[in-house]
């Protein structure tokens, strides 16, 4: 889910200290009111389980909730066939927010009197997210799928996972098939993300890119079409998965290159620390290739006609640690790089974003370099119990090159688009049934990005402060 654009904050000390007074006080009183939580909506319904069985906080998955997904949505049972349910028994959950939220944004060109300035706009209110409308399960047993239309604020649909999946094949577990649009296998999940503001509510490690980059495709966050063969051992202690995906960022049709493709690999381990729990560390590595160049018509590019294709790489480590029931840190890396092509702005043709055409005889300068990075993010979280989690999370990109060599004419800044953001929050659900869960979610987030405000090509620092209310039914 993508819930706006640019989100920023700015505010006066005063009215600062003045939310922060009320948000402990509510936070006071929603302690002294915790009452047991139950199951989640759809599969809750199905199997009969507490929320905790499956989720460390809802959405995100706990050891349990892992299994069941890589198992297909499925306990391995007797109640994994659809025939066994009580027709009563319908596998679908609706999400929405509510909220209010402050933003703040950074160095925004404004005209004056005197030409165009830079200054801060800060802005609040109330607002929507959009609506996540979830249903999945198994068709028969070993037969399982998930649908996800999705819409923004407006209500224009999209569709964000439509998958079929068969598990077990040949009655075991190291191999099941799955295709369609779908999350990439990450351990660290995106799509079950606990935060909600624009820029603390995604990965940006996932999608990253190099200021003046055109390679809109190696966006480990976003859903892919594709096909992913995936197993694991009895235990789930063991995974692996290889996916071959389309190069087109999970867009439908034929828009980019028609035959170029991307690969996406992961594998970890996991292994008991005694009372500290179950750890796991595991890699990732995206590789692929995407086109530069488009036949045109009428000087507009022809959709599906893209050739030249150049190289990309995302590769990286992932660790969960568990320290005991309460505390638990999630740590992912990763270093990237571009073909120098798309470093100087050839890519995203179809789009618009892009301008360059790789056109036969173009050549580059020959100050253009392969633009190539390197990021950590660390998440920790603190489960006061199955209703309450406090969370926080560093991110920071650093460029090791950029896309054009610096030289005497044209000096290019090292550290130019390196990106660092905080975020702290926490979320309450004062109740969670089988037929409905609620979330109190509050978090702030800053986010600083070096050396890309539009006009003085200084540091931009943005913010937001959020509050709403995460239900489903």
């Amino acid at each position: 889910m993508r819930l706006w654009a640019q989100s920023h904050l700015c505010q006066k000390q005063q009215r600062v200290s003045s939310v922060l007074a009320v948000a402990f006080a509510l936070v006071f009183l929603v302690l002294a009111s915790s009452q047991p939580a139950n199951a989640l909506p759809a599969f809750a319904r199905k199997y009969g389980l507490r929320c905790s069985a499956c989720h460390e906080s809802w959405p995100m998955l706990n050891y349990f909730g892992q299994k069941f997904k890589d198992n297909g949505y499925q306990l391995m049972n007797d109640r994994d066939a659809p025939i066994w349910q009580n027709p009563g028994y319908w596998p679908v959950t609706f999400r929405i927010i509510p909220l209010w939220h402050r933003v703040s944004t950074g160095k925004v060109p404004v005209d004056s009197g005197a030409g165009q300035v830079e200054q801060r706009l800060t802005s609040s209110g109330f607002d929507i997210s959009g609506l996540d409308f979830h249903t999945g399960g198994t068709l028969e047993k070993n037969y399982s799928f998930y649908v996800l239309p999705s819409s923004d604020a407006t209500a224009s649909f999209h569709f964000e996972t439509v998958m079929a999946r068969l598990d077990n094949l040949f009655g075991s577990p190291w191999l099941n098939v799955k295709l369609g649009k779908f999350e990439l296998d990450n351990l660290l999940s995106e799509k079950r993300i606990l935060t909600l503001t624009s820029n603390g509510g995604i990965y940006q490690l996932y999608h990253f890119m190099p200021q003046g980059d055109g390679n809109i495709f190696g966006q480990i966050g976003s859903n892919q079409l594709g096909i992913e063969v995936m197993g694991h051992s009895y235990n789930d202690r063991t995974r692996y998965s290889a996916s071959l995906l389309s190069s087109n960022n999970g867009q439908v049709g034929f828009n980019y290159g028609a035959n170029s493709y991307t690969g996406f690999f992961t594998a970890s381990q996991a292994f008991d620390a005694g009372r500290l729990g179950v750890q796991r560390l595991g890699f990732y590595a995206m590789l692929g290739e995407a086109p530069t160049s488009w036949l045109t018509n009428g000087g507009a590019p022809i959709p599906g006609s893209g050739t030249q294709n150049k190289g990309f790489s995302r590769e990286g480590f992932v660790g969960q640690f568990y320290f005991g029931q309460h505390v638990d840190v999630q740590v992912v890396t990763q270093h990237g790089s571009d073909s120098a092509w798309f470093g100087q702005g050839y890519g995203d043709l179809v789009d618009g974003v892009a301008t360059l055409n790789n056109t036969p005889g173009t050549s580059l300068p020959s100050t253009a370099r392969n633009p190539t990075w390197n990021g950590v993010l660390i998440e920790p979280h603190y489960v006061y119990s199955p209703q309450l989690i406090f969370l926080a999370r560093y991110e920071t990109i650093r460029m090791s090159q950029q896309g054009t060599e610096s030289t005497v004419l044209n000096p290019v800044r090292s550290d130019l688009g390196n990106v660092t953001t905080y975020t702290v929050g926490y979320r309450y659900n004062p109740f969670m049934t089988s037929r409905a869960g609620f979330a109190w979610h509050n978090e702030f987030n800053i986010f600083h990005q070096t050396g890309t405000s539009a006009l003085t090509s200084t540091n931009i620092n943005t913010s937001e402060l959020l509050m709403g209310f995460d239900f489903d039914f």
